[in-house]
């Protein structure tokens, strides 16, 4: 799976579970916070997306992801590992 594959479905993930937010909002720049997510919603867009890729990603790597570029890079290096 490409990082662009990764990205659209982190997007339908992100939209799903954030109230008022649409995909065109969100960059690889901008964080989930930026967007109005907090910490419950953070974890509900992991987990969903890391349960649909059939992979683990640890808490402790997701809390140091600084925007939507670095969660689509984690999650790549976890489902490419």
């Amino acid at each position: 799976m490409t990082r662009e594959e990764i990205f659209a479905l982190l997007k339908q993930h992100i939209v799903r579970v954030i109230p008022g937010v649409t995909q065109d909002r969100i960059s690889l720049g901008v964080t989930l916070k930026d967007l109005g997510a907090d910490s419950v919603d953070r974890a509900d867009i992991a987990t969903s997306l890391s349960d649909e890729l059939g992979i683990s990603i640890p808490l402790v790597e997701l809390g140091k992801v600084r925007d939507i570029g670095g969660l689509v890079d984690l999650v790549y290096r976890a489902h490419s590992g």
